[in-house]
């Protein structure tokens, strides 16, 4: 899960990125980049690590002009040590393309065999972005109109990359002299939206992962980039839009609403914050058939994305709402670390038990979701290590029994608690005395409840059924191969992302 902005200003767009970047940083916290261009030329910083720590006075000062875009990244394939894998991505023909994607291709493969033998393209990392920016780049040569582009070519070309990529996608791309392309798979599985604000000079445009992002630098939502549609703004503040799929149809990401997005965003017309209250509705009536009510003193989120959740489940209930975990807003999200023994380590290090809210009580934990478990397990224990009674423990989202291929980074079943594992087997593991699961039916009903035009969502990683057709058995068990090859770390190898077209990576 990545996150990814595009803007077309009247002034330098160097510091409105950076801040979109900081307003979407919980979408990823590998690897930060910025591309602008200025004239016909561009400027770029990426760099592993967080927005505040990639770039410095210097590397914004290095990125001038009113066109760009940016990206946060969190790893889904190749190594999160691999600096190479930050993006943009940059190609210099045939018009000069600044690239930035989040999403997964499921057929990256034959695609980078297509580009090598067919299209005479060479791909340079193992990031299937790279891959994605070469059929784009491609496509654009194919529809070019002589040696120029028109808002006609680049849908055509857009509309030719949808007919050979399966997967999920939502990039943003700057073509060099022409504007801020953004695009949206034909399943609409990752979310793209778009805003304007108007100026003395004209209207501005921005393109974001989140609506987050628009409302914090004063842009206006419009929309929402529809499933398989393409924008394109010239550098003039020209809008262009046009529907590039045969049968797109709308199929948002459930892990959004669960955890990934923020609770403040609005995805495909539905409050991510009135979604996970719901979710808290509906868990609350399961816990109510199945736990005994009068044996629960307290509720507990697990903060932070739970919040909204437990806060609804207890008021539904009629039991007190307690704080009982303290965190520690310095340290990054834990389901995205890159590695197992770094993410089990940082779990004390993010959470701190209060013992007055636990001493002698029961207590009932609630968290968004449990996908390894590891966590899971920690804070069942911090809370019985802080004087709690029993523990009971509530997902307000289903068992995660299947790998995402889609953008998350949830690709092996044997890191997944609940693969071939029954619910009370998950209860042992975690050490809780008593687990509720939210229901999938119920889990999707919390958004549909939001906005009924919602009635279809990628959720394969609870039912199992992956979108695009191409997921077999055999592909699943290639990438967890892969997965399960990958190196440790890739800190001595040299950082060969730096390209001097005014670009730079940073070095210390």
């Amino acid at each position: 899960m990545c996150g990814i902005l595009g803007v077309v200003s009247h002034s330098p767009v160097n510091q409105l990125l950076y801040d979109g970047l900081l307003l979407l940083q919980h979408r990823g916290q590998d690897a930060a980049g910025i591309a602008t261009a200025m004239a016909k030329s561009f400027n770029m910083h990426k760099a592993n690590g967080m927005v505040r720590d990639v770039f410095r006075t210097r590397n914004m000062r290095s990125l001038p002009g009113a066109s760009g875009i940016g990206h946060v990244r969190y790893p889904t394939a190749g190594s999160a040590s691999d600096s190479e894998q930050a993006q943009p991505f940059y190609v210099n023909a045939p018009f000069g393309i600044m690239f930035a994607h989040n999403g997964n291709l499921t057929n990256a493969r034959e695609l980078r065999e297509e580009l090598f033998t067919r299209d005479l393209r060479h791909i340079n990392t193992n990031s299937d972005s790279e891959v994605l920016l070469n059929v784009l780049a491609h496509e654009l040569q194919e529809a070019a109109v002589g040696v120029t582009l028109d808002p006609d070519a680049i849908f055509r070309a857009v509309a030719g990359l949808h007919r050979r990529v399966r997967g999920a996608y939502a990039c943003v791309a700057e073509i060099s002299g022409y504007g801020v392309l953004a695009f949206r798979d034909p399943h609409g599985i990752r979310p793209l939206c778009y805003g304007v604000a108007e100026t003395d000079q004209g209207v501005e445009y921005l393109v974001s992962s989140e609506s987050v992002a628009l409302e914090g630098l004063g842009f206006r939502l419009v929309r929402d980039v529809a499933p398989g549609e393409a924008i394109f703004i010239d550098l003039h503040g020209g809008f262009h839009a046009r529907q590039c799929a045969q049968n797109p149809s709308l199929n948002p990401c459930i892990f959004e609403y669960v955890y990934f997005a923020r609770p403040d965003a609005l995805i495909d017309g539905a409050s991510v914050y009135d979604a996970r209250l719901r979710m808290g509705e509906y868990l609350a009536e399961k816990i109510a058939r199945e736990l005994p009510l009068g044996d629960i003193d307290v509720v507990m989120p697990i903060p932070d994305t739970s919040r909204p959740s437990a806060m609804q489940l207890a008021m539904k209930l009629g039991i007190g709402y307690r704080e009982g975990f303290l965190k520690n807003r310095y340290v990054g999200r834990t389901f995205i670390m890159p590695g197992q023994s770094v993410r089990k380590k940082s779990v004390r290090q993010k959470l701190n038990a209060m013992s007055v809210e636990f001493r002698g009580k029961n207590v009932l934990l609630v968290d968004d979701s449990i996908v390894r478990g590891t966590t899971s397990q920690e804070i069942v224990q911090m809370a019985r290590d802080s004087g709690a009674n029993k523990v009971y423990f509530a997902s307000a989202s289903p068992p995660v029994r299947f790998p995402n291929v889609y953008g998350i980074d949830m690709p092996s079943r044997r890191e997944l608690i609940a693969s071939g594992r029954s619910d009370e087997e998950i209860r042992r593991a975690i050490g809780a005395d008593a687990l509720v699961y939210q229901d999938i039916d119920a889990m999707l009903r919390s958004v549909t409840d939001v906005n009924p035009a919602l009635t279809s969502f990628e959720a394969s990683c609870f039912d199992g059924v992956y979108l695009t057709g191409d997921v077999t058995p055999e592909y699943l068990e290639r990438i967890e191969r892969a997965r399960s090859e990958r190196p440790a770390t890739l800190e001595d190898e040299p950082a060969r992302n730096q390209m001097n077209l005014q670009f730079s990576v940073a070095t210390d």
